[in-house]
């Protein structure tokens, strides 16, 4: 942690050396550290303290080893999730988690990039490297997601309009950024979307908005990766080198997000005037 005798740029942000140490996402690090769970050289840590490998930390009772605050080779890979899967560690319930599927490391620790819920399935990202993940789930960021979703009612030109025009949520402004018809008949049809944020059921809750409910729900991209049938349900793989090349670009043009500050709600987004597609 500084004191007044280090000069500022010595170490580097808390938050950021435990991201990369693989204890989480960075975002939640943040709250940690702002609920005071994190404490540097026996001082209660706070938001933008700098720390070095000779700092010791603990996260509430547990130490942080010196050799876990050394940057580390990040590992990516890409897992098909199947529906009934949670997206968390341990389940008191005894239901299945993504987790029990991933490779066991030794030293770090998989951060899943979002999540989905439990009737979601399609593409997830998970990786060593919180630094990575809070880039890639950053609003800042403006990385799509693509969802392939079944929904069953009435589909009208106009509340694709209004889907695609922005509809005030109970957390905020949202909209999809692009909507396309891709088969079905009846009541039930099959659309692709797109959106730019990772908010909780997001996809559902637009749809119902305009009286209209989904029944299957997939994500099949994510920035530039893409689903495809070669990756089984239930199955993992690495990235190739082209798409790390690809995921790695899309999160270097923007600059590194800084912390939010709590408490504040938040803003709607104006409507851009776009007209929704169909195939």
């Amino acid at each position: 942690m500084k004191n007044k005798s280090q000069p500022t740029d010595l170490g580097e942000r808390l938050q950021k050396v435990l991201a990369n140490a693989g204890f989480g996402s960075r975002r939640e690090l943040e709250r940690q550290i702002e609920a005071g769970e994190v404490s540097v050289n026996g001082k209660t840590a706070k938001l933008g303290d700098r720390v070095t490998p000779e700092d010791t930390i603990y996260i509430g009772r547990t130490k942080v080893g010196a050799w876990r605050l050394k940057k580390q080779e990040a590992q990516i890979i890409i897992y098909n999730k199947p529906e009934g899967e949670l997206v968390t560690r341990d389940d008191p319930g005894g239901r299945p988690t993504v987790f029990s599927r991933l490779p066991k490391l030794v030293g770090s620790r998989w951060i899943a990039v979002g999540r989905l819920d439990l009737n979601t399935s399609g593409l997830m990202i998970f990786t060593t490297d919180g630094e990575l993940a809070n880039k890639l789930m950053h609003p800042s960021q403006q990385i799509e997601r693509e969802y392939a979703v079944r929904v069953n009612g009435e589909v009208t030109s106009e509340k694709l309009q209004q889907l695609v025009n922005g509809v005030e949520l109970d957390d905020g402004f949202a909209r999809f950024e692009d909507i396309v018809e891709s088969g079905g008949e009846g009541r039930n049809r099959w659309f692709h979307v797109v959106i730019m944020e990772g908010r909780n059921r997001e996809v559902r809750r637009l749809w119902e908005s305009v009286d209209l409910k989904v029944n299957r729900l997939k994500r099949v991209r994510f920035g530039p990766l893409f689903l495809d049938s070669s990756l089984a349900v239930g199955r993992h793989r690495e990235l190739t080198e082209q798409e790390l090349s690809d995921l790695l670009m899309a999160t270097s043009a923007a600059p590194e997000p800084e912390p939010k500050k709590r408490g504040r709600g938040r803003k709607g987004k104006p409507p851009r005037n776009k007209t929704a597609s169909r195939r």
